[in-house]
């Protein structure tokens, strides 16, 4: 967990460092040396979309918030999960899409959402349902939905100035030098680009750890994971493309399915259609080997590579065997 937190802490760290850098940079180029009028209107940007996120959210998804007397067995998971992490019960809402999965979002713990799709309701048991709303009550408890939305701003400002900056070049007698700015701050743009993902994907490990600390099993989450995999390779294409901007919320990522089903049903080994205890218990001696494709993947990905992610709770498996 410390490790965990440490490398947020030096991601965050590198990420404003680099918005310092590159705002004191066009400043001067500009004539521009406060850089308050540049913090400003990154507040700005930040604002909006933080106050208009979770209505995107669920206009994209299509959600229905669900009452205690619609759904009592769902609402007692939530609430027994939110005491447990010492956070308000979140509101619970339904999609009817048709993907198996489940998200969280909100603007603050106060205002924390859940919501499950009616897939993953058909594909879990309670145990495994239990484990993936565990996962999603962490986010909330870590605020990981401000945080992700808050290093994401940084991308998007560095691809605004990036764009700006080439095409007002063309307009100046000194285009050449606004151009290569505006090429510095594009680079900038893929760089705090990949920064942003590989925060998003220690998030992931994050919520995974918190899910178990919660009181559920590391097998029944990682079972939750394979069958979240297999149940979305099954999807139609067209189906996976209509959430495809949502993917960066999801517990999985669905569009990856095909490439990991390969890997995981192996994991699989009586064949049942789940991970049991000992099956993710083998997995803790295995060594994970990943090919340069899969590095590659991973690094312009939300999530982590599903194998990556199934051994890693095979080491809390271990942990709680021993307890």
């Amino acid at each position: 967990m410390a490790s965990l937190q440490l490398r947020m802490y030096l991601l965050i760290g590198a990420l404003f460092a680099i918005v310092y850098a590159v705002v004191v940079m066009i400043g001067s180029a500009m004539g521009v040396y406060d850089f308050y009028f540049y913090f400003f209107i990154s507040l700005a940007m930040m604002f909006i979309q933080y106050m208009i996120g979770p209505k995107m959210i669920e206009w994209t998804m299509g959600l229905r918030y669900v009452s205690k007397q619609e759904e009592p067995q769902l609402h007692e998971m939530i609430e027994t999960l939110a005491r447990r992490a010492a956070i308000p019960v979140p509101r619970l809402a339904i999609s009817s899409a048709a993907i198996p999965n489940a998200f969280a979002f909100g603007r603050s713990q106060r205002d924390g959402r859940v919501c499950i799709t009616e897939g993953i309701r058909q594909l879990l048991n309670r145990e495994e349902l239990m484990a993936v709303l565990g996962h999603e009550l962490t986010h909330i408890r870590n605020r990981d939905m401000l945080t992700i939305s808050l290093l994401s701003v940084i991308p998007m400002i560095m691809y605004r100035l990036a764009w700006n900056f080439l095409f007002y070049g063309r307009r100046r007698d000194d285009r050449g030098a606004t151009a290569l700015i505006g090429l510095a701050a594009f680079l900038f743009y893929f760089i705090t680009n990949l920064l942003v993902l590989y925060g998003s994907r220690v998030r992931e490990y994050f919520a995974d750890e918190g899910s178990v600390k919660l009181g559920n099993s590391p097998a029944a989450l990682a079972s939750a994971l394979y069958k979240l995999v297999y149940g979305s390779a099954r999807m139609e294409r067209d189906e996976l493309r209509q959430a495809e901007g949502m993917k960066a919320f999801f517990l999985n990522d669905p569009s990856r399915a095909w490439q990991e089903i390969r890997e995981v049903r192996q994991l699989d080994l009586d064949k049942n259609g789940a991970i049991d205890t000992s099956e993710l218990f083998r997995l803790r001696h295995k060594e994970i080997k990943l090919s340069t494709a899969d590095r590659m993947l991973e690094l312009l990905s939300t999530h982590p590579n599903m194998l990556k992610r199934i051994k890693h709770l095979s080491e809390y498996q271990a942990g709680s065997a021993a307890a």
